[in-house]
């Protein structure tokens, strides 16, 4: 059979209203609309950071294209290395919103089919019809960002889902299909509309992703954008120091990383006066929709961790309809980079290995359990829902980590979607909300030889790898060995085992 010659099909940007537009080459296969193009921004060149280039990012689905002699397709999202599209036609100005008409895509002799850099296949933006519909997108004139309020996401406790988020049986690409949740939609595409306005450190494309061979099950991405690019870590020398107003913080953030305030109504069972949560973009992104919950940021808190702070991460897990929305919180020692109080929140597409560990019950009560599996043994609290249990559990939690804010230990929080303690698996449903706490030895500062830092994704099996080479050799083996040097010794965490046994049963009395 004769081989097929590799070649370049057209595709055609037609302009539609106000923006920027480039014909470039692309390969054969079936077409369509895929999204409009909005102007680029610029970004560092991956490997030269000195250097900046333009970036282009479709709303539907695309992930980001680079433009540089020609148009680029991001790191690894194709193939080993990007490859040069050939310009079929200059840039040019064109009077609104541009439309990408693709045929697909053929570099290196492989078709790629799969254009998609998010969780979902996100429509393109629209203004709102009623014009009392909040809008949570940007004025397209950044001199008018400053003077735009930021937009309230107000919730209640319909907008909670407990049952029914699942795992795909199957394919991962059948979370595609899933029905968007109005917090999802609202998150996805401000997050995506402030990467089309630049306001990111880099594009972020379609992460190469790997399940480590092993019984553990780590997830690892390769990341080499962040690891190069993230803003240094601040000087940080106590698990318990104080903010400092001159250090960065996020209060001096630019206008427009703000997506939306989260507020709760008084309808929620348990409801207590909640602080306002101020939901912004993670400029240096682990994965699509990274973002940081920071309460009340006027306030000037230091990175310890609050029961509101706590609350709304778990709402915002139980606001989603993706299985893989997971929010987390990182001491300071424990590799939080800024000393202002701070979650994370991202999507990452796949299943991780404390979703469905088993664990042994530590009190009582059965409130408190230990994760005893790999990657980390940790503290397990379970939640069901809203209402008391949940509010008992952010009690519980926020108890253990001042016990560890104050006696200078380190810790590490990841919240998710998970099985019930006990004897559980992970293929088990997602009935819950876990919480996993995990004390650790203080590392202030980054080891920059390591394939990646400790801190609350790697504990939970989520490895963003900062090298193509550690991602091509990384091992189940040396992945355990970095995060089991970060742990305490067995005796000291036997010590801090009974502490907060002794902290929960006094809490039941």
């Amino acid at each position: 059979m004769r081989a097929r010659p590799r070649r370049l099909a057209m595709a055609r940007l037609g302009a539609c209203g106000r923006g920027r537009a480039a014909c470039f080459s692309t390969a054969v296969g079936g077409g369509g609309c895929l999204g409009r193009v909005r102007a680029p921004g610029k970004y560092p060149e991956p490997g030269n950071p000195g250097k900046r280039e333009t970036c282009y990012v479709a709303e539907g689905g695309l992930p980001p294209i680079r433009a540089q002699r020609g148009l680029f397709l991001p790191d690894a999202s194709i193939a080993p290395s990007p490859h040069v599209l050939q310009p079929a036609c200059p840039l040019q100005e064109t009077p609104g919103p541009l439309r990408l008409y693709a045929e697909g895509l053929q570099t290196a002799g492989a078709v790629h089919s799969d254009l998609r850099c998010s969780p979902y296949k996100v429509s393109p933006m629209a203004v709102p019809q009623n014009s009392n519909e909040t809008s949570y997108l940007l004025p397209p004139n950044s001199k008018d960002w400053e003077e735009q309020s930021i937009p309230d996401f107000v919730y209640g406790q319909k907008e909670l889902i407990l049952e029914g988020i699942q795992w795909p049986r199957t394919a991962p690409s059948l979370l595609d299909r899933i029905a968007r949740s109005r917090f999802d939609s609202v998150l996805c595409s401000a997050w995506r509309q402030r990467m089309e306005l630049g306001l990111f450190r880099y594009c972020l494309g379609k992460l190469q992703t790997q399940t480590l061979p092993g019984p553990v099950g780590f997830v690892a991405q390769l990341n080499v954008e962040r690891g190069v690019q993230r803003r240094r870590p601040q000087n940080i020398q106590s698990v318990k120091q104080a903010f400092d107003p001159e250090q960065f913080n996020f209060n001096k953030i630019r206008p427009g990383e703000v997506l939306f305030r989260l507020l709760r109504e008084p309808d929620l069972p348990g409801a207590v006066q909640q602080e306002d949560i101020y939901v912004m973009i993670n400029v240096s992104p682990l994965e699509w929709g990274h973002v940081l919950l920071v309460p009340a940021p006027t306030r000037g808190l230091p990175q310890r961790l609050l029961p509101a702070a706590l609350r709304a991460g778990i709402e915002a897990v139980l606001l989603s309809s993706h299985p893989g929305f997971r929010v987390g919180f990182n001491s300071l020692g424990g590799l939080a980079s800024v000393n202002h109080l701070h979650l994370h929140g991202y999507y990452l597409a796949h299943r991780l290995p404390v979703e469905g560990a088993p664990s042994e019950p530590l009190d009582p009560g059965g409130h408190l359990h230990l994760l005893q599996a790999l990657p980390a043994p940790g503290f397990l609290f379970y939640t069901s829902g809203p209402g008391p249990d949940l509010e008992a559990l952010v009690g519980r939690v926020c108890r253990a980590t001042d016990y560890l804010t104050d006696h200078e230990i380190a810790h590490n929080l990841f919240v998710t979607r998970g099985a019930p303690p006990g004897k559980t698996s992970p293929s088990s449903a997602l009935t819950g909300v876990r919480v996993i706490l995990w004390a650790r030895k203080s590392n202030f500062g980054v080891k920059e030889g390591e394939a990646f830092n400790v801190a609350l994704c790697e504990l939970a099996g989520h490895l963003p790898i900062k090298t193509s080479q550690d991602f091509g050799t990384l091992t189940e083996a040396a992945a355990l060995a970095l995060i089991q040097d970060c742990l305490l010794p067995p005796a000291q965490a036997e010590e801090i085992q009974a502490t907060l046994v002794d902290l929960i049963a006094k809490d039941e009395q």
